[in-house]
Order: structure tokens, then sequence, then C-alpha cells
């Protein structure tokens, strides 16, 4: 037995299974009303806080270049860390680098509790585009992009980053990526390993490589295309990190969800927000921002009790969104 808690592998597995079991009850039907929104979900072998922070935002336009307000970017992470956030996503290709070294200006030395997960799989041309690196020679440079610029021996989840349709997955074998990341991992400078813009037979794929920890795809309420992928991984003790939790660079719109969110005294992107927590166990919220004040109005949804009628509702305004999209 304590070989288990002794090798980070097995306790990840071994986590990992005492989460499947408990989550197994949960079917599509009834998880959003039992569930209701706890603060917590075993991620990495942490007890990690489901509503995190995304550092993308903490780039300049088009996640490229210095921000306008370094200072500013510096308040808002040590305002999160503050305020009970222990998961920051980022990658170094946010900047490039800008992002990481912006987290390790304000937060370095790191507290205890707090997990980075970033991403490689990408790097960025002199004009801002976004070029695939899915070479093993490019996934080990960009392992150690982010070990220097985060300032750190070992980084704790690192993210296979799929290019796909850009924002959507697309199929296709990933094996060769898993591979040079499991390398790293048993180099011992990558801990746990997740993936990104995939598909459920690239997770499999996947899954026969090396463990598997989290899977971050676009999702969010008007946006369901992974509504059973996130039943399946939640079944398995598997965390789901939607990217654009609020529509990213088209954001969420209706009016419905407006009108919704009046009568409930909160944002639309609040409701937008505290829907995805109810939505799942296994749901961990990266909502991103420049600004304290929006930070602390993103933290507030996680406060946000939403009634079994109200989440019909809700689920209506995402099926509408799905039919029109549709058509």
């Amino acid at each position: 037995m304590f070989e288990i808690f002794n090798n980070p592998y097995t306790l990840g597995r071994f986590i990992q299974q005492r989460n499947r079991i408990k989550l197994a009850a949960f079917n599509k039907e009834s998880v959003m009303s039992k569930f209701k929104s706890a603060d917590h979900f075993t991620f990495a072998g942490r007890q990690i806080r489901r509503m995190g922070y995304g550092a993308m935002q903490l780039a300049g336009p088009g996640v490229f270049g210095p921000p306008k307000d370094r200072d500013a970017c510096i308040a808002v992470l040590r305002e999160a860390i503050a305020s009970g956030v222990n998961h920051i996503d980022t990658s170094d290709f946010y900047g490039p680098h800008i992002t990481n070294q912006l987290i390790r200006e304000a937060l370095h030395p790191y507290p205890d509790d707090l997990l980075i997960v970033t991403k490689v799989g990408a790097v960025r041309g002199d004009d801002g585009a976004w070029l695939p690196a899915f070479e093993p020679e490019d996934i080990r440079r960009g392992v150690h992009d982010n070990l220097r610029n985060l300032g750190v021996d070992a980084l704790d989840v690192v993210n296979m980053r799929i290019m796909g349709s850009v924002h959507s997955p697309s199929e296709g074998s990933i094996e060769q990526q898993v591979v040079a990341l499991a390398e790293l991992q048993r180099e011992g400078l990558v801990r746990h390993i997740g993936l990104s813009n995939v598909t459920a037979t690239q997770i499999a794929e996947a899954q026969r490589i090396a463990e598997i920890v989290c899977v971050q795809n676009h999702y969010n309420l008007v946006h369901r295309e992974d509504d059973a992928l996130v039943d399946e991984l939640a079944a398995k003790g598997i965390a789901y990190v939607p990217f654009f939790p609020l529509g990213g660079f088209t954001p969420i719109q209706s009016s419905a969800l407006s009108n919704l969110a009046s009568e409930l005294g909160a944002t639309p992107m609040q409701v937008a927000l505290a829907w995805l927590l109810h939505r799942a166990p296994n749901i961990l919220l990266i909502p991103g921002t420049s600004s304290v004040a929006h930070l602390r109005e993103n933290l507030q949804a996680g406060e946000l009790k939403l009634t079994d009628a109200t989440l019909a509702e809700l689920d209506a305004i995402g099926q509408r969104s799905e039919n029109q999209r549709g058509e």
C-alpha cells in the first residue's frame, strides 16, 4: 500500500480509480441536479478548486507581445492567489514567453498548493501567427521554454495541444507527440500529461501510451459538441477543462441568457460559468482576464447556485444555439 503513495504515477492511477468509483453513479440525467457545484476536484494528485484562472489574456492583443499594463497583470495574478485560486493555466507560446514570465515575476516562489498547467504544440511567427510544433524536438524545446520562463525544475501538467481545425479537433494519430511527452515525463521534467483540442479516439490512443489526467477542449453553454465526452471523462475521474468557457474571441450573446441573468441578479457571463460548474463534477474552469475587477466577478460565479428549473432554461438556450448552427 505504501508504494502507491511513494510513486507519483501509481498514486495518480489510484486517485483516478477512486474518482471513477465516486463518479460512476452520476449519469447525464442526474449529474447537474445532484452535484450542484462542489468546490474541489482531485486533479494531478491534488485537491484543486474548480474555479481557476487562465493566463492567456495577460499577453498583448492577439495573445502576442507585452501587455499594455504590466503592473495590472501582476496584480491580477496576485489577487487570484489571494482569492484562493490554486490552478493556473498558461503556455509559453502566449506572448510568446510573456505570460510565463509574468507568472514567475508575480508568484515565484510558488505556493505549495498551486498547480500550474501549461501546454506545448505551437510556436508563434514573427507576425503573431500560430504555427504547429509537433515534432519531438519541438515538444522538447517547448517543455524547456516553459521550465525556464516559469523558473521550475519540473512542470506539474503539460497539455499536448493538437492544432486540428484551430478551435475544434480533427482526427489523426497523436502517438508521436504523446510518446515524446512520455519520454520527458520519464526524465522527470513533466509530472503529468494532458491533451487539448482532441477527439475521443485520440484520447484512447494517448491512454495506451501514458496516463492522461485532463482534457482541454472548446466547450461552453452554447458549444456542446463534447457533451458525451464530458460525461465519459467524469465517469473515469479525468478532469475536463473547457477553453473559451465564455465564448473566447466571440463571447456568448443571448437575450434569453441576459434576461435569466437579470432575474438571478448576476451577469450573463457569471451564469454561463455557473452552468459549467453545475454541468459535471470534473469540469474545471479557467476564465481569463487582465482586470482585477473582472477576475473577482468571474470568481463570484462559483457562489451562484442554480435551481433545476434554471438549469433546464439554460439547457434550452444551449440547444437552440446548437440547432441554429446546424441549420
